[in-house]
């Protein structure tokens, strides 16, 4: 059985703005992941704001995926060396034969098999998610799409980790897991690009990064009404805050009744955990005094940051 997906988009000599646009008919397999809630770069929000042409898509980290797109090739080789399995490019964006919503850009397909290989590159701090059979759920669920798409009945995931480490794996097919990404990609794609119906802001570094960068400057003396719901929001939040105030106490206490059966000892060992509670001298620059007798120097080297701290209070 071969490839059933359709071509959307032929890439051979297509221009990455325009291979960008394509890419706004649908959802990828990176798009499938964050969608999901598993990408830690990208939440649902960025997702939805670049399908609907309201931010340029991009990565959290250019280096990185410039690196990632120069040793595709290289790893795919090297896949071939270690396998014995050929492989070949498919220059272009496929669709889903019956959801056309649903892309794949494949790095290679496997000559003569139904199944796929998707490249990768790693950073040596990574290493430990892809120890024994381990797959970064991203990865995982990214492989699952392009299964989805294309019809294959595995996928082959090889990725060099700091340079000097390679490693591949198979991707099984797996029909529920499919089903659900399918639901979940589905109910994304209707309910909020088609109708421009924003997601649900979520928790992620990645949404706190994406309203940091939409919104990096108050207007002074600016106010506004909040809505209804806000109150809701403010309440559950001051909640937490209690029941946080509550934990910090307790882990306080239990850290101080560790650190005194240490005593003058550095180090401890229970049956289960090794304990530490060192010296250590830290030099820092007082920044009050050197602005006072050296205020020259103090403006030479200050370095000017711009945030936007979140605060809240009860009304009055």
């Amino acid at each position: 059985m071969g490839i059933k997906a359709e071509v959307l988009q032929i890439t051979t000599d297509l221009e990455h703005g325009e291979w960008l646009k394509a890419r706004k008919k649908g959802l990828g397999g990176s798009d499938a992941a964050s969608i999901a809630g598993f990408n830690k770069w990208k939440s649902p929000m960025v997702v939805y704001m670049e399908k609907i042409g309201e931010v340029e898509s991009h990565t959290s980290n250019e280096e990185a995926a410039y690196w990632g797109n120069v040793m595709e090739a290289t790893v795919a080789k090297e896949f071939s060396i270690r396998t014995g399995l050929k492989v070949r490019k498919r220059n272009a964006i496929l669709k889903h034969p019956e959801h056309e919503w649903m892309l794949a850009n494949v790095d290679r397909l496997i000559v003569g098999k139904n199944e796929g290989l998707e490249c990768k590159t790693a950073s040596e701090y990574l290493k430990d998610d892809w120890n024994g059979e381990e797959i970064p759920m991203a990865y995982l669920l990214q492989c699952q799409h392009y299964m989805a798409v294309t019809g294959a009945d595995a996928w082959w995931i090889a990725v060099l980790i700091g340079g000097n480490k390679f490693v591949y794996k198979k991707i099984e097919r797996d029909e529920g897991l499919i089903e659900n990404l399918i639901e979940i990609e589905k109910e994304f794609w209707e309910k909020h690009v088609l109708k421009q119906n924003p997601p649900e802001i979520d928790g992620s570094e990645a949404s706190s990064e994406f309203i940091k960068a939409m919104y990096p400057d108050a207007e002074p003396e600016s106010e506004t009404d909040l809505d209804k719901d806000s109150d809701k929001l403010l309440e559950a939040l001051d909640q937490i805050k209690q029941e946080l105030t509550d934990l910090s106490e307790q882990k306080k206490k239990y850290e101080n009744q560790l650190k005194n059966k240490l005593g003058t000892y550095e180090k401890g060992f229970s049956n289960h955990f090794v304990v530490t509670w060192k010296t250590q001298e830290r030099r820092t620059v007082d920044s009050k005094r050197l602005k006072a007798e050296k205020p020259d120097l103090y403006e030479q080297y200050s370095k000017v940051s711009k945030s936007r701290p979140f605060k809240y209070k009860e009304a009055k």
